[in-house]
């Protein structure tokens, strides 16, 4: 029908002179509801005629109802059109945009076209194509609830009620409704738990989403520890206890209880009560002129201590002493015997001087002929075995002459000792404790020969004697690599190889710098002890000495039962400084690091000496936190003091590795040879204290050293020398073979373990020497070294070991102590430290680095992201490794930019392409 009209309505019409419509109302965009057909109306002035014209086609003259009307101003005629549009005519349309009208109005000067107006049918589907999830969140951390609307024409608008009620973010600061219809509540309180809803609602219909419960929890904190109790026991050995609450807060609306004890114990020793006891009476005094005589006795055997009680009875007796014939006129009866009584007095003093003199020489005669008879050997052996495996009992009686060192030396003192040593020929030192201690007033030190009799050599027909001959040294042990050994292999021998005077040989492994505001890191060298200080953890303007100190021998810290000490005791300080920020305390360990056969805890000495538990390895707590790699444990911490790993090992499976090495050198006789293994923790401290001594002694590392994996299933170490080139050499008899009980390699408060073993070669023309060192646990894992080194006096091999660059450089300040640049550091900080929607946050910053653990510990930190960075500063001081920083961190932003497409306007993403170019 629109054809039809359109020759009799021709698009202009030549006629008097006037204006071009002027349009007071054009059609509005409308939608249809339902059923409803909508209404369209035009009004325009000077108007003869409007019609409307929709998608393009001429709407039939029919379907318009116009109204005219004369404008009172102007005169000029006003004309307004109404049409109905249906939904069917708008479903029934199929075109490349929406149904749209507009209207053309006539004049005698031409025509004029209104806007278009679409025309849409209006609806809103059921179903959210988001509704918002429940959660449970920490007071203070931040709720994010997602609502996306159902699909709808005109689109929906949001709303969000909570239990019921509307939510007006005007009223409150803390919510945020704005952000693509996302409920954000910055920083959740216990008043924002509750039921949240996600209304839609458009001209057609309202939809309500499913209720979201928010939970807001409080974890729970200790309290202070109350005092330390009273020690229960009122004499000997009781216990103490301090206690404390989680009530600081409680825990709310599930939150977590507290982690760790409530109730702490420490042994404790209350001095018994000592009564008193008399001394034996005192011999009676002489006769005084009253003719008595007294005797007295002190209250000292013992006297009274700590509350005992004083002895009873008389301090002091007398009696008469002359059996009642006491003179009492002029001449009293002592005054006429004194004449007599001094003479007596004068034939005792004499006496008795004589009997002395007699006395002191016997004791000189007895002395020199015992020790004539004794002179034969320095040491005797009396052999009690039947020589099972060579392990005999042996009697040392070791004979010292004098020595100019000493005061008075010409008086020849009698320095002979006798100590009984039993089991295997295998010492910790050759001498004990208390020799050694004498040793180092002798110098040079004498070999001690050892005589070896035996019924079982005696049946064989061996009749030379055997020595066995040993050097007394001193026991400070060195350290090496916290890599396991064995990565080299034997052709590149020589690049190993390094002059052990390079190593250290002061008795106090001790580093100490002065830091200030940027942080730095302390290296004790040679021992995989560091201490690394963040930047900002030191007040600005100010500067702290601080040291970081290995104690060396034996530790304060003793384990009690089947507890072994993992790695040094390590002391940093001044223990009165308080950092802001974490520090991280590097410390080596041996243990073989598996959480079903250790447990492994930190301890730290109290400045009453006691040692107290930190925490537990695997323990969740926010007071430090512990990174167990395989060589080394990582501590975070915030006080100074004395620390040290404590290994409670939980199955027979536990592994303690050790480190086997081998030493040799030349002993006074140019034809015997000795080779000293020793089996020590796998720690850089321990390889180096041992290295130290060797270099003392002038010995040579033969072999690149290995590991080995003790067990803790009670069996014994063995350790024997094979494969002696016959003919050329020859070990002493009974000593190939020795064997170690297992507490003692188990126990870890004493020196390394140190087997010798004595080689001779026939003759001096033998300058080679190849053997094998096996070394191997009972029923456990076994490792053979093969020696092959040069016997050569003045060609002596130089000695093997690995060492770090961290020798030349025990401190280092400020930038230069970090991988990570400072300016990269701080923008993954602003990065990671603010929650996201993607969880492009600190936590999985965490993830990616291998911490899965205890994450509690870095939500308390004021930068999550600086501690983590820290974390990885320590683990990574040798290799830093910045591309796999790097790559974590490309992961991160790919990954989640797949998951979401929401786009995050308010945090800045870092461009770590620029990263990777600027050295990270």
């Amino acid at each position: 029908s629109g054809n039809d009209n359109s020759e009799a309505l021709p698009e202009s019409i030549p006629s008097a002179p006037g204006t071009l419509p002027h349009f007071m109302e054009e059609p509005d965009d409308a939608y249809i509801i339902k059923s409803n057909p909508i209404v369209l109306r035009c009004k325009a002035m000077p108007a003869m005629q409007i019609f409307f014209k929709c998608n393009g086609e001429w709407v039939h003259q029919n379907e318009h109802v116009s109204e005219e009307s004369m404008d009172e101003t102007t005169g000029l005629k006003v004309r307004e059109v109404f049409i109905n549009v249906t939904r069917q005519q708008v479903e029934d349309f199929h075109g490349p945009e929406d149904y749209w009208c507009q209207c053309v109005a006539w004049s005698h000067l031409g025509t004029s076209k209104s806007r278009k107006a679409s025309v849409r049918i209006a609806y809103l589907r059921k179903n959210f194509e988001q509704d918002p999830q429940g959660k449970e969140v920490p007071i203070e951390g931040m709720i994010v609830l997602h609502c996306r609307p159902p699909e709808g024409v005109p689109a929906a608008e949001v709303e969000w009620l909570k239990n019921e009620e509307p939510i007006d973010s005007n009223l409150d600061e803390n919510i945020d409704t704005r952000a693509d219809h996302n409920l954000i509540i910055r920083q959740a309180r216990l008043s924002d738990s509750g039921n949240y809803t996600c209304m839609a609602a458009n001209i057609v219909a309202k939809r309500r989403s499913m209720s979201a419960t928010v939970v807001v929890y409080v974890n729970g904190g200790w309290s202070s520890w109350t005092e330390w109790s009273n020690c229960n026991a009122r004499c000997g050995r009781g216990w103490q206890k301090r206690s404390r609450t989680c009530t600081n807060p409680a825990p709310l609306n599930g939150g977590a209880f507290c982690e760790g004890m409530s109730v702490q114990k420490i042994t404790c020793t209350s001095l018994c009560p000592v009564d008193g006891n008399w001394e034996v009476w005192s011999e009676w005094s002489v006769c005084s002129p009253e003719c008595e005589h007294l005797r007295v006795r002190e209250c000292i055997a013992p006297p009274p201590r700590n509350g005992g009680k004083y002895c009873e009875g008389l301090s002091q007796e007398s009696e008469n002493c002359t059996e009642g014939l006491c003179i009492q006129d002029k001449k009293p009866l002592h005054e006429i015997k004194s004449q007599n009584i001094e003479t007596a007095s004068d034939i005792a003093l004499y006496s008795g001087l004589g009997a002395a003199v007699i006395a002191v020489a016997v004791l000189v005669v007895g002395v020199t002929l015992y020790r004539r008879s004794q002179s034969e050997y320095g040491v005797d052996v009396i052999d009690s075995s039947a020589l099972t495996g060579g392990f005999q009992t042996f009697n040392f009686k070791t004979v010292r002459q004098g020595n100019s060192l000493l005061l008075n030396s010409s008086m020849q003192p009698d320095l002979t000792v006798s100590r009984t040593y039993s089991g295997p020929i295998c010492l910790q030192d050759p001498l004990d404790k208390e020799l050694m201690t004498e040793s180092s007033l002798f110098n040079p030190l004498s070999d001690i020969k050892v005589k070896v009799q035996s019924s079982f050599m005696v049946s064989l027909g061996v009749t030379e004697r055997a020595e066995y001959h040993g050097k007394a040294h001193s026991g400070t042990f060195p350290h090496g690599n916290n890599r396991a050994f064995g990565t080299i292999q034997a052709r590149n021998k020589a690049t190993y190889i390094q002059n052990l005077s390079s190593i250290s040989t002061t008795s106090e492994l001790k580093t100490t710098a002065i830091f200030g505001h940027l942080g730095g890191r302390l290296v004790v060298p040679n021992t995989g002890v560091s201490l690394l200080i963040p930047h900002g953890a030191i007040p600005e303007e100010t500067s702290w000495e601080i040291y970081l100190a290995i104690t060396q021998r034996e530790s304060s810290l003793q384990p009690e039962g089947t507890d072994v000490l993992l790695g040094p005791e390590v002391t940093c300080g001044p223990a009165d400084l308080s950092v802001s920020t974490p520090f991280a305390l590097t410390i080596p360990h041996c243990a073989e690091v598996n959480s079903e056969h250790w447990n492994i805890h930190l301890k730290k000495r109290t400045q009453q000496g006691k040692w107290e538990e930190v925490m537990s390895v695997e323990e969740e707590t926010t007071s430090c936190y512990c990174l167990l790699d395989p060589y080394a444990c990582h501590i975070l911490l915030n006080s100074f003091g004395t620390y040290a790993l404590i290994g409670e090992p939980i199955s027979d499976c536990a592994v303690r590795q050790l480190k086997v090495a081998v030493f040799g050198c030349l002993s006074c006789n140019s034809l015997d040879y000795n080779l000293r293994v020793y089996c020590m923790d796998n720690t850089p401290c321990a390889f180096q204290e041992v290295v130290s001594d060797e270099r003392l002694q002038g010995g040579q590392l033969l072999e690149e050293p290995k590991l080995l994996h003790f067990k803790g299933n009670t069996f014994s170490l063995q350790i024997s020398v094979l494969d002696i080139p016959p003919f050329l050499w020859r070990i002493k008899p009974f000593t190939a073979c020795q064997e170690v009980p297992f507490s003692r390699v188990w126990g870890s408060s004493q020196p390394p373990l140190h087997c010798a073993f004595s080689l001779e070669r026939y003759t001096p023309a033998t300058t080679q020497l190849s053997c094998k060192v096996c070394v191997r646990q009972v029923k456990g894992h076994e490792q053979i070294l093969q020696i092959q080194t040069s016997i050569l006096e003045n060609e002596k091999e130089t000695i093997t070991f690995f060492a770090h660059d961290d020798s030349n450089f025990p401190a280092q300040m400020g930038p230069k102590a970090f991988k990570i640049p400072y300016s990269i550091r701080q923008r993954i900080c602003a990065t990671f430290d603010t929650p996201n929607a993607k969880g492009k946050d600190w936590q999985m910053l965490a993830q990616k680095n291998s911490i899965n653990r205890n994450l509690s510990y870095f939500a308390t930190q004021s930068s999550p992201s600086a501690v983590i960075l820290d974390l990885w500063e320590a683990r990574h001081q040798h290799d830093g490794d910045l591309d796999s920083l790097a790559c974590a961190l490309e992961e991160i932003g790919r990954t989640h930019s797949k998951i979401s497409d929401i786009t995050e306007t308010e945090i800045e993403e870092p461009d770590f392409n620029y990263s990777r170019q600027n050295g990270l």
